[in-house]
Formats: structure tokens, C-alpha cells, sequence
């Protein structure tokens, strides 16, 4: 088997500024960094392990299928919900995320998958706090949300900052709902059904022929249109940057058919919502029907810090059932 640091102990530490906040958040937390800051784990050396792990099966429910779809634990606990757009983003108002029950847990992944992403204010929540929740929605994923060619990708990410540039650094999201409602009736009846394959950011050496170097990406099938299992809605589901083409389809074909998925999903103001955060803030977000990107206007040139858990979720699939959300909502045409 390749190397690999345990995911929940790292063993490597590096020194880098940390942002007073951040550490009276630790602080506060019992969490000590005096001994530097923990590295990401390490990944797989090798192809062959890589593919191992990205192949296992993780039996999955979503928290969200449990939930009272009305929401009432939640809404009535809170002082305001506000919605940022028609089609994606939510604000909760007064409540803290440590003091969630159970129902409002289940109710809040229900939003998520309902609007894309939510966000939270002036939250007092330590790291351990914050890992408790992804774990009550499921399985976590260490290395994060990129993770598009495994057979369970993520699913809910949690990113919660302690320190923030005063100007800049916003986090933009897009609706992978509102993408897919985008494309004309015909060319969705095209899209569904398909898949393109996903392929791994990191690069591998072949145990069987080292010396050709790391060139090798574990790759994996998914349905460009994916069916989210809490609401039924189809949503657009690529990822740039990470899928390499469609199955069945000449190369060219696919260059042009994913450059312009790519181009309405990411570049259409109308689907997206923009966060300005403020130390203390969360954003709770569902990469099955969501593309997020950052602003990196502020150019590194302030203090910056947060902490993400990420949960793993079902293995895409496409159901020809499923409506849109704009049908769900009464907005188009069955």
C-alpha cells in the first residue's frame, strides 16, 4: 500500500502566521498550536491505492430525507430567514449553529439542498463544534470538496472563517438547478442520461512503472445531469476543470458541449449569490447542486483563516422522473 498520514492526526506541522483570532478561537477550544500548524494529509502515492480508496462503497441517507420539509423547528427558532436570491443562497438570523437539535439539523441539510447554500453570522463555534455536524450528516471527507472523481463525492461542505480580510475575499456560488433550467427543453432531453468523466487533481505514479513519473489521474464516470436524492430536482453537474470529456461523444463534440455547460453554469450573474464575510461567519453548502468559486481581490495582502469539514454523499445518479426545480415550483411546464 502507498503512504498516507492519518487523516485525524497528522504527524507534520508548519510554521505559519497564524491570525490572533484564529488562535483565541483554538485557544478557547483547548486546541493547541504551539507546536505549528497541522499540514493537510498527505494522498497516495500510488494509482493503484488511489483508485482503492476512491472505489469504496459508503452506505449513505441524507439527513435532509428526515427533515419536516416545512421546516418549522428551524424557521420558528430563528429571528429572520433571508433570501439573497430567487434561485440560490439563504441567511439564518439568530440562531447558533452548536445549538441546533437534531430536527433543526435534519431541517437545515433539507434548506441546503433546497437552496444551494446557507449562511450564518456572529457564530461562536469551536472546530469540534463545527466537525459534530458534519458527522451527524455523515461520513467526513478530508481532503475536501474537489474530490469529483471518487464514486461518492462530496456532498455538504462546512466552511466557517475566524478571520477575514476587512475588504475582499467574498465566496461566489452558482445553481446548478438554475444552470440546468437555463438550457433549452431539447437539449436537456440530449444531456440526460449522459455522463463525461471526472478526473483527479493530483497526480500518481503506476506501481507497475514508476519510473514513467507522476502522470497518472484516477478518472471515473458521472452523469453530467445528476438527481439530488432530498429534493428530485435535475441539476447541471460539472465541475471545470475536473471533467475531462463526454462518454460517447468525438472530442471536439465534447469540447464544445462542455464549454458551453461551463459557460452558462459559471458565468450567468441571474444564478449566482455573493458572501461578504465577517469574522464568526459560516456558509453551509451542497456541491451536488452548487459550483462555488473565491474573489482573491484582496490579493493575499490580509490575514485569512477558516476551518472546513466536508461529508461524503450518494454516488451520482440521474433518474428521467425527476423534474426541475422551476416545475417544482410551479414555474414552467411539466
Amino acid at each position: 500500500m502507498g503512504s498516507q498520514v492519518d487523516v485525524e492526526k497528522p504527524s507534520v506541522k508548519q510554521a505559519v502566521p497564524i491570525p490572533a483570532s484564529t488562535l483565541r478561537r483554538f485557544e478557547a477550544a483547548g486546541i493547541d498550536l504551539s507546536g505549528g500548524y497541522p499540514l493537510l494529509p498527505t494522498d497516495f502515492e500510488y494509482l493503484q491505492d488511489a483508485e482503492a480508496k476512491g472505489d469504496k462503497v459508503h452506505p449513505y441517507s441524507d439527513a435532509g430525507l428526515r427533515a419536516d420539509p416545512e421546516k418549522k423547528e428551524l424557521f420558528g427558532a430563528a429571528k429572520a430567514v433571508n433570501h439573497l436570491t430567487s434561485h440560490i443562497g439563504t441567511e439564518i438570523v439568530g440562531l447558533q449553529i452548536k445549538d441546533l437539535n437534531d430536527k433543526q439539523k435534519d431541517e437545515l441539510a433539507r434548506l441546503v439542498a433546497e437552496r444551494g447554500v446557507v449562511f450564518f453570522r456572529d457564530q461562536n463555534l469551536a472546530p469540534q463544534e463545527q466537525e459534530a455536524l458534519g458527522r451527524y450528516w455523515g461520513e467526513l471527507y478530508p481532503q475536501g470538496p474537489d474530490m469529483v472523481h471518487e464514486r461518492h463525492p462530496p456532498g455538504y461542505t462546512h466552511l466557517h472563517k475566524d478571520a477575514v480580510p476587512d475588504v475582499g475575499g467574498d465566496l461566489l456560488w452558482a445553481s446548478g438547478y438554475a444552470a440546468y433550467s437555463k438550457l433549452s427543453p431539447d437539449f436537456r432531453r440530449f444531456l440526460d442520461g449522459k455522463k463525461a468523466v471526472f478526473v483527479s487533481k493530483e497526480k500518481y505514479l503506476d506501481r507497475n512503472n514508476p519510473s514513467s513519473g507522476r502522470i497518472h489521474s484516477v478518472t471515473r464516470a458521472h452523469p453530467i445531469v445528476r438527481v439530488h436524492p432530498v429534493t428530485g430536482w435535475k441539476s447541471l453537474y460539472i465541475a471545470h476543470g475536473w471533467v475531462s470529456h463526454i462518454v460517447g461523444l468525438d472530442r471536439k463534440e465534447s469540447d464544445l458541449i462542455l464549454g458551453y455547460l461551463k459557460d452558462i453554469y459559471e458565468n450567468n450573474v441571474d444564478i449566482q449569490c455573493r458572501f461578504k464575510w465577517t469574522p464568526g461567519s459560516s456558509a453551509i453548502w451542497d456541491n451536488r447542486c452548487t459550483l462555488h468559486t473565491a474573489s482573491w481581490d484582496y490579493e493575499n495582502a490580509a490575514e485569512r483563516h477558516g476551518t472546513r469539514v466536508t461529508t461524503l454523499a450518494e454516488e451520482p445518479y440521474f433518474d428521467e422522473k425527476a423534474i426541475t426545480r422551476r416545475q417544482a415550483l410551479g414555474l414552467e411546464d411539466d
